[in-house]
């Protein structure tokens, strides 16, 4: 996976759920307003601070978190 320098995870800011460059916005809200069927350009609207290009990484960060799976170790 290559580097995505706008989503960010610090506990200090909404539990350590990915975020959008730091702020207060999360990738899942992102992902909902989406799913909402709203478009990048809705979603640019009503949040000026944000970035054509932090919904995009979103949109790239939520395809990587998707295509992993748990290997659940068995210990003797």
């Amino acid at each position: 996976m290559k580097n995505l320098n706008r989503i960010t995870m610090n506990p200090a800011v909404m539990g350590g759920k990915p975020c959008i460059r730091g702020m207060r916005i999360t990738v899942g809200t992102i992902l909902s307003l989406l799913a909402g069927g709203n478009s990048a350009e809705d979603i640019l609207k009503a949040y000026p601070y944000l970035e054509a290009e932090d919904i995009r990484e979103t949109l790239e960060y939520a395809a990587w978190r998707s295509s992993e799976y748990e290997v659940e170790l068995h210990t003797a």
